[in-house]
């Protein structure tokens, strides 16, 4: 057995002896299953196994695992919705961790990178703005920096902020030159959650319920930032984004991988095991082709991740790989969920199998990370400019 095989046979056992008890018992709800209290003892546990942070970079604590090698303890995580949450392979944290690891100073990974990797703080990633702001087009960023003696200070309203409440630092986007809708200007900014003006001024209601934090919108209040907390270069925030954006889009792929799976290996095994019309349900055409269209689209899946993850690995920006393997398991793991909830009848919109609430939590990521129609448009202008290029 190899060591990834070890590593996903232990994340395995935590996860179906620890997780999905308490994730089943509360339908996915992280405030109803304990919120921090609950992040705590599963982190422990992971932490006692050497599970934890298992992307991390090894000088501070974590494994070091590469793309590829992430996708299958990523997956075995994703079988539980707090499975990720327990090995601190959590979204936003699980981002954060690769994008500090490849853009941060020595000092600025001591004080935030080393107390996320081990899992004594969580963190966020402030981007997303109410409108006329940053959405599915970031160059609309209009919550400022502005210069001042010693550093920057920062004014603007963020919306969509997983896991802010309770974070420990946030990373904030803001612009710092240029007008909103240019295609720069942009700075990447560390603050802790206590600096003066940061406040959290609601939680966004949302289908969702597994995201530790919630989902929510700030206001930044003339937050000094200093100097030295700025993350990359000034005005190249946007360019340091990449660097977090496609690893981070894959990294979903990996979690809700194993959610879908399991949602489709419980609706097999539930027309496995019932029967109507005079044979299984298992046995019926319809039924089988539920059941095949979902072995195709998980198989398509773990396709394009890997071909994606192996580009990521190579050391490429893998833009265009991401763009399309993201979209198409956005699809795809939402029809998988779907068709597991239609396969179990009354049950699949029942508390009583895991398949409703993986069907609504999954929802969501058609959105997260990039609408799928941004994607395509991104997608459909590169294949443009590649064949007039070829002409």
């Amino acid at each position: 057995m190899s060591e990834i095989e070890k590593l996903v046979a232990a994340v395995e056992e935590l996860v179906e002896k620890h997780v999905l008890p308490v994730d089943d018992e509360h339908d996915g709800d992280i405030d109803a299953a304990g919120g921090e209290a609950l992040r705590t003892r599963l982190q422990a546990l992971a932490r006692a196994r050497g599970l934890l942070t298992p992307h991390g970079p090894r000088d501070l604590g974590g494994l070091g695992l590469g793309m590829i090698d992430r996708i299958p303890v990523f997956e075995a995580a994703g079988r539980s919705l707090f499975g990720p949450m327990a090995l601190n392979i959590n979204a936003p944290d699980e981002g954060n961790v690769h994008l500090l690891d490849e853009v941060a100073t020595s000092a600025q990974r001591e004080r935030y990178l080393g107390p996320l990797v081990r899992a004594e703080v969580r963190s966020a990633f402030a981007m997303t703005e109410p409108a006329p702001g940053a959405g599915a087009d970031p160059t609309m960023l209009r919550t400022a920096a502005a210069k001042v003696d010693g550093g920057w200070v920062v004014n603007g309203r963020k919306w969509f902020i997983t896991g802010a409440d309770g974070a420990g630092f946030f990373i904030i986007m803001a612009r710092t030159s240029g007008e909103p809708g240019g295609p720069g200007g942009a700075t990447m900014l560390l603050a802790p959650a206590d600096r003066e003006g940061i406040e959290v001024t609601r939680h966004i209601g949302t289908v969702d319920r597994s995201m530790l934090g919630g989902h929510c919108e700030l206001t930044f209040t003339d937050v000094f930032v200093p100097d030295e907390d700025v993350l990359g270069g000034v005005d190249e925030g946007f360019r340091y984004a990449q660097v977090r954006l496609g690893p981070a889009r894959m990294t979903h792929v990996m979690r809700w991988s194993g959610a879908a799976r399991r949602a489709h290996e419980t609706a097999v095994a539930h027309v496995a095991g019932r029967e109507a019309f005079g044979s299984r349900l298992a046995d019926l055409g319809m039924m089988q082709q539920l059941i095949a269209d979902n072995e195709i689209d998980l198989a398509a899946t773990r396709a394009l991740l890997l071909e994606a993850c192996r580009q990521l690995d190579a050391g490429g920006r893998a833009s265009e790989s991401t763009s399309i393997a993201k979209t198409f398991a956005g699809e795809a793991l939402h029809r998988v969920a779907d068709r597991a909830v239609q396969m179990c009848g009354g049950l699949g919109v029942s508390r009583d199998l895991p398949v409703a609430k993986i069907a609504r939590e999954i929802r969501a990521f058609r959105i997260y990370d990039g609408p799928s129609e941004t994607h395509r448009w991104s997608i459909a202008k590169r294949a443009v400019r590649r064949i007039v290029a070829a002409g």
